[in-house]
């Protein structure tokens, strides 16, 4: 046999794809460092209806397999294994050939890989991938960033191995190597917003309006059949019901300890976000979030010395079906000012490699297969389709409309969480992003003035042009040349 295409890593999200392109007609190699692997996903080829997929005994035999030119997607973890991977595939290799990491991998990585590359005449694609198990063995969230002759000999295979939505399959090409990962770094970033923003509602709906895991798990049901329909919600309505089957008794959630793990990239986007000086209030709230949740003994002893509000429930009364139906309009808004973080990081970095990412293929990639998957994404992508130099999603008129009426209750959910003691670090950031970034006057004025107080750093003002510096005491003295106070400013 000569295969179409190799994959070489076969841990679950491996296996999956490998079956995924399998059972899409494409004739697929498999390799990987343990025999005992590619065993087991030949054999999950034949028991899944004796799909075209064959293994290979090493790296050698791996690349013989495939046809001319090769396309080979590894699915390692990121870092070191990536690069022994590629090291040891291109040992086989020809120029022409495509090497495409499939891995959630730091895009400086991927832009070191593909010069390296690049000088043997071997093409280097960075592909996020999204979707989980599930998706990547029935169709996820692709997301390529690579050489566009590269992305030509790639497409054929992806663009049938992708979701399908009402505009076409979820990939497409994203732009030059780097991108690809980049976008998929934002999208996680987005998702950890996104999971936090879920937490802080299930922690108000138990707290303070002590509903029960069902009546939670309703609440979720319904509002998936609205303008929240994603799906997160979606298996947060399915985590909530379900029975603990180890004691018997009660909800497994109940029993899962408040410790969030996290694999880095939540913390790369938060750390993009600052070089790029864009700000990301809610991503940066949820990677917090996930940061004080793992010192779980030093909140367990805060718990018994910090105290929280002293009035009673009976003292700060709530309407139960008045904040279910806040807590809605409320999540909604947070939810698009996430996105609207997330999507201003990706321009930023684009306009600043000439990347040249569209933003509304961003969103259109992201309707369907991957894990941040919502109706949402529509209105998103039609927003940034109506107005491809749109400075920030949340000027788009349809969008702001929604916003605005969604403020009150916004306020109303906040106000009651912390009357109640309940953190809402994402809600909140999202609701001051918008309160920010709505006013043409913001207290950066006293900031500036304090600045050029201590260290001379100089200000503009607002009924000249000019950049001046004040005398603010007499033992402030002449800087000089003001124009040299201003180097290094970002």
């Amino acid at each position: 046999m000569s295969c179409d295409v190799g994959l070489y890593g076969l841990a679950v999200m491996g296996q999956n794809f490998a079956l995924n392109m399998a059972s899409h007609g494409f004739e697929v190699c498999v390799g990987n460092r343990s025999p005992a692997k590619v065993e087991l996903t030949v054999n999950r080829a034949k028991s899944e209806g004796n799909l075209p997929l064959v293994g290979s005994s090493d790296a050698g035999d791996f690349v013989r397999q495939l046809s001319k030119p090769r396309k080979i997607i590894i699915l390692v973890m990121a870092g070191k294994p990536v690069d022994d991977t590629i090291a040891t595939l291109t040992q086989y290799l020809d120029a022409g050939d495509v090497i495409v990491d499939g891995g959630n991998e730091w895009f400086q990585n991927t832009l070191r890989r593909s010069k390296t590359l690049e000088a043997k005449g071997i093409h280097f694609i960075g592909m996020g991938i999204s979707g989980g198990e599930e998706g990547a063995r029935n169709g996820p969230s692709l997301m390529p960033g690579g050489p566009k002759v590269a992305y030509d000999m790639l497409a054929p295979i992806i663009t049938k191995c992708a979701a399908q939505v009402n505009d076409g399959p979820c990939t497409g090409y994203v732009g030059p190597v780097g991108s690809g990962n980049y976008v998929k770094m934002i999208h996680n970033g987005i998702e950890y917003g996104d999971m936090q923003l879920i937490g802080e509602v299930y922690d108000i709906m138990r707290h303070v309006l002590k509903l029960s895991n069902e009546e939670m798990a309703d609440i979720f049901t319904e509002w998936n059949k609205g303008e929240l329909d994603c799906y997160l919600i979606e298996i947060t309505a399915k985590i909530l019901p379900k029975k603990d089957d180890l004691t018997g008794t009660g909800y497994v959630l109940d029993y899962i300890l408040d410790k969030t793990g996290m694999k880095g990239t939540g913390r790369w986007t938060i750390q993009e976000a600052a070089e790029r000086s864009v700000a990301a209030p809610t991503m940066a709230a949820s990677l917090d979030a996930r940061y004080i949740s793992a010192r779980k003994d030093e909140r367990v002893r805060a718990s018994s010395i910090l105290k929280g509000p002293e009035m009673t429930a009976a003292e700060i009364p709530v309407n139960k079906a008045q904040l279910i139906e806040d807590l809605k309009y409320a999540l909604y808004a947070s939810k698009v000012c996430s996105y609207a973080q997330g999507l201003g990081i990706i321009k930023s970095c684009s306009d600043d490699m000439n990347w040249n990412v569209n933003l509304s293929e961003c969103a259109r990639l992201w309707k369907g297969g991957c894990i941040i998957r919502a109706a949402l994404l529509q209105k998103i992508q039609d927003a940034l389709a109506r107005d491809g130099k749109l400075p920030n999603l949340i000027l788009d008129p349809v969008i702001a409309g929604e916003l605005n009426e969604r403020t009150s209750a916004w306020r109303r959910v906040i106000v009651t969480a912390v009357a109640y003691g309940i953190s809402t670090p994402a809600m909140s950031g999202s609701l001051n992003y918008f309160d920010s970034y709505r006013r043409a006057s913001l207290p950066a004025n006293m900031t500036q003035a304090q600045r050029d107080f201590f260290g001379g750093h100089t200000y503009e003002r607002t009924d000249r042009d000019g950049v001046f510096h004040t005398a603010w005491t007499d033992a402030h003295k002449s800087i000089g040349d003001i124009s040299e106070r201003m180097a290094g400013e970002v």
